[in-house]
């Protein structure tokens, strides 16, 4: 017989009835019910009853052994008596009767509860994160995640993707957010940069001759956590292909995601392919986001020309002064009570905004305090505008052109919740197109890069040229799932002509732009393939279908969020003599709890 199992806990079934087996695993609940001590056993694969009589010599070692001790048990499986088997449990119609009991690890005192099904307070479960991830739900989510990166793999290979691993250690790139850097030992007073994406790798790999590149990537950027995004690190399915056009890079991506997402889907429905492509202007004037959450079916509109030079002075000011005004649809709203309008005017001043105006249509006639002050007309064209019904309301935010856009997104999201709209038990896909190349920071006025500085500016070289830089769209597109958005992506600029161009409109000179970037544009410079791809992220693929709020419960050993790893003790102070070898001086703030 094997030193520590002839089967897993969540092996054993009725045939097996007689049999003598031996088990391993975590002690994971105990039950003393006077003449017999039972045990939970769990490992890995599942759990098993196993019970103690109080006369077997091994009773007295059952009753001191704590919860998550680790033992092996031998003994004779039996059959459950009808009315003690458990149907919830695979192993459920079984038992296991203990004669022999080894202790292989006893466990202290546990400071956080494996059987429990209550979270404890997230950085007592970061601290003691081993034990957290035997929880099972942490733990079927983390098998889950295995699984999905698998599929993904697979998929992937199928479709003609060659896998490779590109550099950890590189040089600095515009991404967006701060790099993690690495002193150099060996060049002193220089520093290699963690990647924040393979962006230039990969398009090195077209520029190479692959055709289809592929990897499951680890990405490294310094900046602040929230629920979707974990600090320091995360990975994502990065992919590149060669000689393609922004549909051919959707049909490629389509099928993968549609079928991971059906594999792991449990009964939920799923967007099949082609997904739905939504311009940006288009999504921020209908959903108020970039990023869609198209299981709200409300649609907002644009009802400036409604309000300009109305009686509704308010708002006719603001439209005279810039301002826009845009209208969110409540279907079924104008039966609701007043409170139900008030309470959502008190949460829009929660939001910064002044308030939440509405008109409720009812018997034909529009009502409510805005609706008194505005012509007839007007409202049915508000009507009229919105496709609303007898018995639909609609809501205003009225602001200049951004802010407006972002506050009616999330009025719309908000009413979708409130009223009960959100289709449930789906994943619901689109990409979002036709992304400005281009924004102004509010801050200083300067031109950047609203998104991947090394996208294709549509119209190429003469847009660049001829056109306002806030006016030139990029070939860009996301990949969004229920209002979570999966992945960016880009049909390259492959052309050092064009590429100098664009980033000299974003402030940056070409000997710069040369050595910053010099690997990449001499490489262009002897043949670049038109190239594209996208990297949707798998932290967020696996949150979604494991229906998580929080990325860090889908994450190994996930950072908090003050990015410290509370159960290593990262990041931590280094020697001097270290420091001195690296030709490093610190300059700390004064106040030693603060941040530099």
């Amino acid at each position: 017989m094997h030193a520590y199992r002839t089967h897993t806990c969540g092996a054993l079934r009725a045939e097996h009835a007689g049999q003598t087996a031996r088990l391993s695993g975590w002690v994971h609940r105990k039950r003393d019910h006077g003449q017999l001590l039972f045990i939970d056993l769990r490992d890995h694969y599942g759990l098993s009853q196993c019970v103690v009589d109080v006369g077997s010599p091994v009773f007295a070692a059952a009753e001191k052994l704590r919860v998550e001790s680790v033992i092996t048990v031998t003994g004779e499986v039996v059959r459950r008596s009808a009315d003690t088997i458990n149907p919830k449990l695979p192993t459920g119609e079984i038992e296991l009767r203990v004669r022999e009991i080894e202790v292989q690890s006893a466990a202290e005192p546990v400071p956080l509860q494996v059987n429990a099904e209550q979270d404890g307070p997230e950085d007592q479960r970061l601290r003691y994160r081993f034990l957290d991830l035997r929880r099972e739900r942490i733990h079927r989510n983390l098998v889950l995640r295995s699984a999905v990166i698998a599929s993904i793999r697979r998929r992937m290979i199928e479709q003609g993707f060659i896998e490779f691993q590109t550099p950890i250690l590189t040089a600095s790139s515009p991404e967006g957010a701060r790099d993690f850097l690495v002193p150099s030992r060996l060049h002193p007073g220089k520093f290699y940069a963690l990647p924040q994406a393979p962006q230039q790798f990969k398009q090195l790999c077209m520029v190479a001759g692959f055709d289809r590149y592929f990897q499951i990537a680890p990405c490294f950027r310094d900046e602040a956590s929230r629920a979707d995004r974990s600090p320091g690190e995360f990975y994502q399915l990065d992919f590149e292909m060669s000689f393609v056009t922004q549909e051919d890079v959707f049909a490629t991506i389509e099928p993968v995601l549609a079928g991971v997402f059906d594999e792991f889907a449990n009964g939920r429905t799923v967007t099949g392919p082609p997904f739905p492509r939504i311009p940006f202007d288009q999504a921020m004037l209908e959903y108020g986001s970039d990023k869609p959450d198209l299981r709200n079916p409300i649609r907002i509109a644009d009802v400036t020309e409604a309000f300009r030079g109305s009686g509704f002075g308010l708002f006719a000011k603001l439209v005279a002064s810039g301002a826009v005004v845009r209208a969110i649809p409540a279907p079924g709203a104008a039966g609701r009570p007043r409170s139900f309008f008030d309470k959502l005017n008190d949460w829009a001043r929660e939001q910064g905004a002044g308030g939440l105006g509405y008109i409720q249509f009812e018997g034909g006639e529009a009502k409510g305090p805005i609706a008194r002050n505005l012509e007839s007309g007007r409202s049915a064209q508000i009507r009229a505008a919105c496709n609303l019904q007898d018995g639909d309301a609609v809501f205003f935010a009225c602001d200049k052109g951004e802010k407006a856009a972002k506050f009616a997104g999330q009025v719309r999201t908000r009413l979708g919740e409130e009223l009960g709209l959100v289709e449930s038990g789906a994943f619901r896909f689109c990409w979002i197109t036709d992304f400005p190349m281009y924004e102004r920071n509010e801050d200083t006025g300067q031109i950047e890069f609203s998104h991947n500085p090394f996208s294709m500016p549509q119209g190429g070289l003469e847009a660049l040229n001829s056109k306002d830089p806030l006016e030139i769209k990029a070939f860009q597109y996301d990949i969004v799932c229920n209002g979570v958005e999966l992945s960016s992506g880009a049909i390259r600029n492959h052309r050092p002509d064009i590429m100098i161009r664009a980033f000299e409109i974003a402030g940056y000179p070409q000997d710069e732009v040369e050595r910053r970037f010099g690997g990449m544009l001499n490489a262009f410079r002897y043949g670049a393939p038109p190239h594209g791809g996208s990297a949707p992220g798998i932290d967020r693929i696996v949150m979604l279908l494991a229906d998580e709020p929080n990325i860090r419960e889908i994450i190994l050993f996930p950072m908090n969020q003050q990015a410290e790893d509370l159960m290593m003790g990262a990041p931590t102070d280094v020697p001097p003599a270290r420091l001195k070898e690296l030709h490093i001086r610190l300059d700390l703030p004064k106040n030693k709890g603060s941040t530099p």
